[in-house]
């Protein structure tokens, strides 16, 4: 089998299996994930409250993305997402100062953090917790197998109370 998939391209083999796929069509290249800008989440923007200064406001939402000579009362947060075989996620929140304080806020739909952090991992179940807790006679069990496998130590010699000094006596 691995001889013929070295030969997708002979013909022989072809007429042999019509139905067999390329290897160009099994094989895709590995496309890294790209994360660009500020991740800003709904708990971020709420916390923002018109008034507050800009250094308040740098503090919730980290360094802009985007500051312009031009619009110097606007920041722009802008976050974007690419990672293969998903959709490219893309956020955008400007935030309006009139000289040092805070004015308003522009934003898109923000997920909440719990939501942005499970767009992230594709691998993710949600299916029902673990629980946590062993039952008693879970327990009873695992100090059995404990007590039975590790004898119990045997106790250490006394410690020495005198010390060798230091420096030498001169």
């Amino acid at each position: 089998m691995g001889g013929l998939l070295l030969l997708p391209g002979c013909a022989s083999v072809r007429e042999r299996l019509p139905n067999m796929p390329s290897i160009g069509s099994l094989v895709t290249p590995y496309k890294i994930d790209i994360q660009q800008g500020n991740v800003v989440t709904r708990e971020q923007a709420q916390a923002l409250k018109p008034g507050m200064p800009r250094a308040q406001v740098r503090d919730i939402l980290g360094s802009p993305l985007l500051t312009s000579v031009f619009h110097s009362d606007r920041w722009d947060y802008v976050f974007t997402f690419r990672r293969q075989g998903q959709p490219l996620q893309e956020r955008k929140l400007t935030v309006f100062f009139k000289g040092e304080l805070m004015e308003r806020v522009e934003s898109d739909e923000l997920p909440s953090e719990a939501e942005f952090v499970a767009s992230l991992d594709r691998q993710r179940k949600f299916e029902k917790a673990l629980p946590l807790e062993a039952t008693d006679a879970q327990l009873k069990a695992f100090q059995e197998r404990n007590q039975a496998n590790n004898p119990a130590p045997t106790p250490l010699a006394p410690a020495s109370t005198t010390f060798p000094p230091l420096e030498p006596a001169r």
